[in-house]
């Protein structure tokens, strides 16, 4: 497959300079400005190395990332805004899912397949849209024939023997009816393109999907060889049929989906998506601390050093069969992160480590970074809360003081017992506007639709979080 159809699959996305993935990223998380640099840099470096020759081009692989840091802090977040960014595909896994082969747990190699199918969902997706307008098309033509069938023009049997010449009277009759009909076709065209025909009830015939019949491989070594499988006996199997009484507004959705199937080239798709999960995906694996092993292995911890074993192939660079075709690990990138509480990055196994040469270490948010989080990024929680109010009739107003107290006890908190970063605040503000959830629509009721929040408000509120140390403890 040809660059220039990658490109088109990520919609260029991918042509941004680090600086300007950086101010994107920062749109979305306050602070870590290390570790927003590093997977800037390592973007970039796919596209420079996208536009090297062919001689050296195959020889640069992606640097991966080892990101360390407590949870909250947005290790996980900063790999999805990511992926979201240059439109890659993006799988998030946890360590701890997987064991050594032997053992009960999912296999690794299930990591690349899901990235495959997210994949191919990914191109599916945009190639969808590319036929959507066309789809539509042929979608109210169906719709229209449904609503007005044409009449079917059978030919006199005894015309034959006279030479193809037909009862005049029985031609005129036929050429009326189907006058009548085409006018009746026009009329209720232009009713279905006006959208007066939205709640009409119809009947429609579509394609009765079986269930998975081979869902006993799922989670498995085997899993491969269930998608396999299902694969063969659903093209054995003829498509059974059944009808169906929808709206027309529900029909041509249906009727949408099933034309745009018929103009898609699966084969081709299922190309592209190979590329770009090759070229362009991203493996987020989480929690990596937890399987690495302190001092000599004996135990579980035999059990967690055979995961190292098993994910290092994948790291490294190998071949992994899905149903789509083999899929090569070596341009994946891969970003693992994890707390490194109990246990340090050297205490994974030598090959794994070495193939994360770039480590980052992300900074505990201090009680500026929790104002920030509040108020400034596109998604704050603030900005949540105060549009989910709004559903009800109710303005939610923040005060500065109050924005700035919630923020200096969250750090409190997380100074004082379990530092769960920004995960904190979700808590407090739960804690903070429970009342004021639970009684909002009687509120609005009654007259009242809107409600300042300040710092004397968040201390009646939290008052015991704020006095008593080993409460919090138990609350947040």
């Amino acid at each position: 497959m040809e660059l220039e159809k990658i490109q088109h699959a990520e919609m260029g996305l991918n042509e941004q300079t680090p600086r300007e993935i950086v101010e994107e990223l920062n749109k979305h998380i306050v602070g870590q400005e290390d570790a927003k640099r590093s997977v800037a840099i390592a973007l970039r470096n796919r596209w420079r190395s996208r536009k090297l020759s062919d001689d050296i081009k195959d020889d640069v692989i992606p640097k991966n990332i080892l990101m360390i840091g407590s949870t909250g802090v947005g290790k996980t977040e900063i790999a999805r805004r990511l992926a979201k960014l240059v439109k890659a595909p993006f799988v998030k896994v946890e360590a701890t899912k997987f064991t050594e082969v032997g053992y009960v747990g999912r296999d690794v190699e299930s990591i690349i397949r899901d990235l495959m199918q997210i994949s191919v969902r990914m191109v599916r997706k945009q190639r969808t849209e590319e036929v959507k307008e066309k789809a539509t098309e042929n979608a109210n033509e169906r719709l229209l024939d449904i609503l007005v069938p044409e009449p079917k023009r059978t030919q006199n049997p005894l015309s034959k023997l006279f030479g193809g010449v037909e009862n005049t009277e029985e031609t005129k009759t036929i050429e009326a009816e189907e006058n009548t009909s085409n006018a009746g076709r026009e009329f209720v065209k232009k009713r279905l393109e006006a959208g007066k025909l939205e709640e009409q009830v119809i009947e429609l015939e579509v394609s009765d999907h079986a269930k998975p019949m081979v869902g006993m491989f799922s989670g498995s070594s085997l899993e491969s060889m269930g998608d396999n499988l299902q694969d063969m006996i659903s093209g054995l199997v003829p498509k059974r049929t059944r009808k169906r009484k929808v709206t027309v507004a529900a029909a041509r959705k249906i009727l949408e989906q099933e034309e745009a199937e018929k103009l898609i080239d699966m084969e081709e798709v299922a190309e592209t998506a190979l590329q770009l999960a090759e070229r362009s995906g991203i493996v987020f694996l989480d929690e990596i601390d937890k399987v690495a092993v302190k001092g000599s292995s004996s135990g579980p911890d035999v059990s967690r050093e055979g995961v190292q074993r098993d994910i290092l192939p994948i790291v490294e660079g190998s071949t992994v069969m899905t149903k789509y075709g083999p899929v090569k690990t070596d341009y994946i990138l891969f970003i693992a992160a994890g707390a490194f509480h109990t246990a340090k990055p050297s205490d994974l196994i030598p090959e794994l480590q070495g193939r994360f040469p770039i480590r980052v270490e992300l900074k505990s948010l201090r009680k500026e970074d929790f104002e920030k989080i509040l108020t400034e990024p596109q998604n704050a929680l603030i900005k949540q809360y105060k549009e989910l109010l709004k559903t009800e009739g109710l303005t939610l107003e923040f005060q500065a003081d109050a924005i700035e107290r919630i923020a200096e006890m969250a750090y409190d908190v997380n100074e004082q017992s379990e530092d769960i970063g920004a995960r904190r605040l979700h808590t407090m503000l739960e804690k903070l506007l429970e009342e004021i959830s639970f009684s909002a629509p009687d509120m609005v009721k009654e007259g009242k639709t809107e409600i300042n929040i300040d710092a004397a408000y968040v201390d009646e509120r939290l008052k015991e979080i704020a006095k008593n140390r080993d409460l919090s403890q138990f609350i947040l």
